[in-house]
């Protein structure tokens, strides 16, 4: 298999690893990654990443992972749990459209219903535009949140 990131450690790099893996003082992914880096180095070993992947015990991913992370973003990042990015969604509902979903809760129910539905809820407030979109699930957390 072609591998599209080749590690080439320094003696200082390797030297570091080394440190890492005889103390075994740092967190246990911090070793595994320590010794699958020592293992993929081009100048050294480069064991196969089926190889470490079943020796260490770990998925071929994690070895792909921890070796483009090196090439990419350098020894500390390598050594480091792959980062989530939290992006996410913003929240649905802000201070303001809280406060009418409460006014609303407290008004009149519509013609023909006896009240408040979470459904109707979010229907109206997607109809009075103080939001473009609305989950009943979210007006029952706003909801119970503030009673």
């Amino acid at each position: 298999m072609n591998k599209k990131y080749i590690v080439s450690l320094t003696e200082s790099e390797r030297k570091q690893l080394k440190e890492i893996v005889a103390k075994g003082k740092a967190a246990a992914y911090m070793i595994k990654h320590a010794h699958i880096l020592l293992k993929v180095d081009a100048k050294q070993v480069n064991w196969s990443d089926e190889k470490i992947a079943e020796t260490f015990g770990c998925h071929t991913n994690t070895v792909r992972n921890v070796r483009q992370r090196f090439v990419e973003h350098g020894l500390e990042t390598a050594l480091e749990r792959n980062k989530r990015n939290k992006v996410g969604r913003g929240k649905a509902l802000d201070g303001k459209a809280e406060a009418h979903l409460l006014a609303l809760g407290c008004s009149q129910p519509p013609q023909g219903q006896a009240r408040w539905t979470l459904r109707l809820l979010a229907d109206k407030m997607v109809e009075l535009e103080y939001v473009e979109s609305l989950s009943y699930e979210t007006v029952r957390r706003s909801l119970k949140k503030m009673s």
